[in-house]
């Protein structure tokens, strides 16, 4: 009776740790997530309601409402950003190139892992300890923010506790690598660290370009997150030339992404990933099918207008591809279309999701020149309109001479009609986004707010396909997803200081200038160049890697600073759909589950029309500039 008794206490006793241990693991699992959502749900209402403040309710105009909603709304989104970016890491979720890596011994691709995990580490803690000296500094000069008249602190405390989150998940994904890895991978690691990093002290006469560049190379060959990679080359060359001082680099990591205008990525990548799941997507897919459905091809044109209507939502070829592939690649393999063909159409007409506005590259773009994003929506447009027309017309031909077609021969007004009236809701938001900028009623920001709150409404309360475990998804996704976008910028910030400072901008110009003085031979090697980095490289990360590089060149040769832009975009969303990066071609074929040869083959018509489509835009500016010329004049 005793030992039972004691076996009772013994089991009461061991309870409270076991209940504090799992409250724990569900900390560390949600912890991020919870914010994140939190973070989101709010700024999501302060700009909503100061769009309804300033048209509907100008009496309650609380305390300068615009002002310190807009203040306080940057701020959360900073702390989300770097929330994000610490969740991105515990899930690796990245933007890397793996291209040799993938090629090497497995023990070496370990070791490889473990070094660039401990790169990600250092850096990370450089960030926290300068971070808070930063902060030290706010505190001892007593400086506040504008609107709100808080200490500055506060907000800028989100770059040194961010990167002290994040460097506790790299110790936890540290853990879980070294329980996964041999003591001799574990020994090669560090190994390929040291040597890796042991130039540094010897680089001291060397010239900073050539190591920034060295460095961030090296560190993309070997698989490192090309967010980190810019900011740890950046890190390993000033430690190398004492170029600029390191306090640097928390401050640009705060000022950076302080910015308005950029909060349009992660709405409009939280307004794709809501509707994109649910009933909108499927009623544009109706819409589209009754509308051209009966002709040769009709699945397959079905998916190019169904994705020129979605990239009018979301503002992202993958999302697009996902969203409407999963519905239409087994439907049109099951009606007798070729698995190549049927998936190539979806990845490339995914790829007029980031030229059609509002577009999440193009926003990038225009944070990144300090263009105007109102302008460079406009200049996509034409292009992306014709684009998807274009497609449609060789699809159409390819089809017919397949004779690749569906159940119907005919048209169908009344159910047309019917379709149009049930998508009603889903095609009044490229209304409200476009129509709310260029009426003059909202900005960018505050459209992609408006569409992102019009997704949670429609899902939740008329539709009703969307519950609160939707959004809570949703939105920690629109968190990972956006924050590895403002992650890249940041360290693109702080990798760009140094390309300044050494001129590398200007060099770059001369040296192709002095190639040839013929404006169309230019513009054609830049092509090139574009469309080799897009095999290479992910779009969001070439552009805010290269704009400052090859902006001064283009408007050297006579470029709109707009048309340009279009001209890049265009150029890496073709990327989207040629390997070995090419991220359309790998949603599309997950969705499909064939092989990338199989997609390439039954592209290759649509890509060579693509490639043309790009000759065609950037040798006629009036295609692009037109209407943006119309708002300027």
């Amino acid at each position: 009776m005793e030992a039972a008794l004691d076996s009772k206490v013994n089991n009461h006793s061991n309870k409270p740790p076991n209940f504090w241990l799992k409250g724990l693991s569900v900390l560390d699992r949600r912890f991020e997530e919870i914010l994140i959502v939190s973070g989101f749900l709010m700024f999501i209402i302060l700009i909503n309601l100061q769009v309804i403040n300033r048209y509907l309710l100008p009496f309650l105009d609380i305390g300068n409402m615009t002002t310190w909603t807009e203040e306080l709304s940057r701020y959360l989104f900073i702390f989300v950003s770097f929330l994000g970016a610490s969740l991105a890491i515990r899930k690796r979720e990245s933007i890397q190139v793996s291209i040799l890596t993938d090629k090497l011994p497995v023990s070496i691709q370990k070791g490889l892992l473990l070094s660039n995990t401990l790169f990600m580490f250092y850096f990370s803690y450089m960030m926290v300890v300068n971070g808070f000296e930063l902060i030290s500094f706010q505190i001892d000069t007593h400086q506040t923010t504008p609107a709100l008249s808080i200490p500055m602190a506060v907000p800028y405390s989100a770059v040194p506790i961010g990167f002290a989150l994040i460097m506790i998940r790299l110790i936890q994904m540290f853990m879980k690598d070294t329980k996964e890895i041999s003591m001799k991978e574990g020994l090669l690691g560090i190994a390929f660290a040291i040597v890796m990093i042991l130039p540094v002290a010897f680089l001291g006469e060397a010239a900073i370009a050539l190591v920034l560049f060295g460095y961030f190379v090296l560190f993309i060959l070997i698989g490192m997150q090309i967010a980190f990679a810019l900011g740890a080359s950046t890190l390993a060359t000033v430690l190398a030339t004492d170029a600029i001082p390191v306090d640097f680099f928390p401050q640009t990591a705060f000022t950076s992404i302080d910015n308005f205008p950029i909060m349009a990525v992660p709405f409009f990548i939280a307004a794709g990933i809501i509707m994109g799941g649910g009933a909108i997507i499927k009623r544009l897919l109706y819409l589209s099918d009754e509308l051209i459905g009966f002709l040769p091809g009709g699945l397959a044109l079905v998916a190019i207008i169904t994705s020129m209507f979605f990239a009018a939502i979301s503002g992202s070829g993958p999302a697009t591809v996902a969203a409407i592939g999963t519905l239409l690649i087994p439907a049109m393999i099951k009606q007798g279309y070729n698995p190549g063909f049927a998936t190539g159409v979806v990845a490339t007409a995914g790829t007029i999701g980031v030229i059609i506005p509002p577009s999440n590259p193009l926003v990038i773009y225009g944070v990144v020149s300090q263009e105007s994003i109102s302008q460079l929506f406009l200049a996509g447009i034409l292009p992306g309109v014709s684009t998807g027309i274009v497609l449609l017309i060789v699809t159409f031909i390819i089809s017919k001479k397949n004779g690749w077609r569906g159940e119907r021969t005919s048209f169908n007004l009344k159910n047309s009609a019917k379709a149009a009236w049930d998508a009603k809701l889903a095609l009044l938001v490229p209304v409200i986004i476009l129509g709310g900028i260029y009426g003059g009623f909202m900005t960018p920001t505050e459209a992609a707010a408006v569409a992102a709150a019009y997704g949670i409404i429609v899902g939740m309360f008329v539709y009703k396909d969307l519950g609160l475990k939707g959004v809570y998804q949703s939105l920690v996704k629109a968190g990972v997803t956006s924050s590895v976008i403002i992650m890249l910028m940041i360290m693109a910030s702080i990798f760009g200081r140094l390309i300044t400072l050494e001129k590398v901008a200007e060099f770059v110009a001369e040296f192709v200038l002095s190639l040839s003085d013929n404006k169309f031979v230019i513009l054609l090697l830049l092509n090139l160049f574009l469309l080799l980095i897009g095999l290479v490289l992910e779009a969001l990360a070439a552009i805010v890697i290269l704009t400052p590089i090859l902006l001064p060149m283009a408007v050297a040769i006579g470029l709109d600073p707009v048309h340009f832009g279009l001209i890049m975009i265009f150029n890496l969303a073709i990327g989207f759909i040629t390997p070995p990066v090419g991220v359309n071609l790998f949603v599309a074929a997950s969705t499909a589950k064939i092989k990338i040869e199989e997609i390439i083959k039954g592209n290759k018509y649509l890509l060579l029309t693509m490639i043309a489509l790009l000759l065609l835009f950037s040798y006629i500016p009036a295609i692009s500039m037109w209407l943006p010329e119309l708002i300027r004049n």
